[in-house]
């Protein structure tokens, strides 16, 4: 089977939509990684203004404060301006000019109102009320955007780079490992293991097929420390018969979702990790974190989480006796 060609983004100067329109830019060009893979989409107008409370919410914080920054010194210039264009109608400026104006714009715009300077003309009051409007305005929306991120529930769940096909209990088994970073009680946890792979029907038709992965256990009741999450392979499961190379050939994907409700806050978390087909490792397996001391302590070591071993080197040796 064959995989679908991607499809290429015009170059500049090329046709991008037919019908004799030629030296025409791709309309909303955007590059995403989904379980691995970069797509390229376009054809939907990105646009921010459309979007605002989207882009506040996904963008980092950095780049929030500096749109903060940007929005209120382009405010300020734009009242200063209107100032500075009829002399006159700020009493007290100081200093002169339009630096004046500008100040007297930024006290005016934050509502901060120092006294010194204030209007003294029609013209001067129309110009700071819609100024005042705007400055309330802009601090409750400010207020409520900050509000909504720091509210936002965000799960800060761990997974490893990697997964492993491995024997356990004599049956071929897909595992994954997760982990909760913040060592809270998640309760009711639950996971669902899906694998996205390209088909062709009968017929011909390509398709990207979402298969749903059954786990071994689903559920966790006190999602604290661990879990490693598997699927059998056994005669029901569609990884049967499957290798390394027929998941690269079909461009298999892993998607792997974990939710629950934090104990603490009482929000329901969610978080999500993609798997390509490469990040798969057969016959292999991930290196123990426990260990106990001979207290009876039990020490995980998280650094550890990422690595993967050969099999000979994770279990270990049998008793004599068994």
């Amino acid at each position: 089977m064959t995989s679908p060609p991607r499809p290429k983004a015009p170059a500049h100067g090329d046709e991008a939509t037919g019908g004799g329109r030629a030296n025409r830019r791709p309309v909303g060009l955007r590059r995403v990684i989904v379980g691995g893979r970069q797509i390229v989409t376009q054809g939907i107008a990105r646009s921010v203004l459309r979007d605002l409370y989207h882009y506040f919410m996904t963008v980092s914080w950095p780049q929030l404060f500096a749109t903060f920054a940007a929005f209120f010194l382009v405010f300020d210039v734009l009242f200063g301006w209107l100032y500075h264009l009829v002399p006159g109608c700020i009493a007290n400026l100081n200093p002169p000019g339009f630096a004046g104006a500008f100040f007297f714009s930024v006290e005016t715009l934050a509502t901060v109102g120092y006294g010194d300077m204030h209007p003294q003309t029609l013209y001067g009051h129309l110009v700071a009320m819609v100024e005042i409007f705007v400055g309330v305005m802009t601090l409750a929306l400010i207020t409520g955007i900050m509000f909504a991120r720091f509210s936002r529930p965000r799960a800060r769940f761990l997974f490893a780079r990697h997964a492993v096909v491995r024997p356990i209990d004599g049956k071929t088994t897909l595992m994954f490992r997760a982990a909760n970073a913040r060592q809270n009680v998640v309760q009711e946890a639950s996971a669902k293991l899906r694998m996205l792979r390209n088909e062709v029907s009968r017929e011909g038709f390509r398709i990207r097929r979402v298969i749903d992965l059954p786990l071994l256990r689903s559920e966790h009741p006190a999602f604290m420390l661990g879990w490693n999450l598997m699927h059998v392979i056994d005669a029901a499961s569609p990884l049967l018969g499957q290798t390394p190379e027929s998941l690269a050939q079909a461009q298999a994907a892993f998607v792997l979702t974990i939710s629950g409700t934090d104990e603490t806050t009482g929000q329901v978390l969610m978080a999500r990790a993609d798997y390509a087909a490469g990040h798969i490792r057969w016959n292999e397996a991930f290196r123990d974190i426990l260990e106990f001391a001979e207290d009876g302590t039990l020490y995980i070591d998280y650094a550890k989480f990422n690595d993967i071993v050969p099999l000979a080197q994770a279990d270990p040796p049998a008793h004599a006796d068994k």
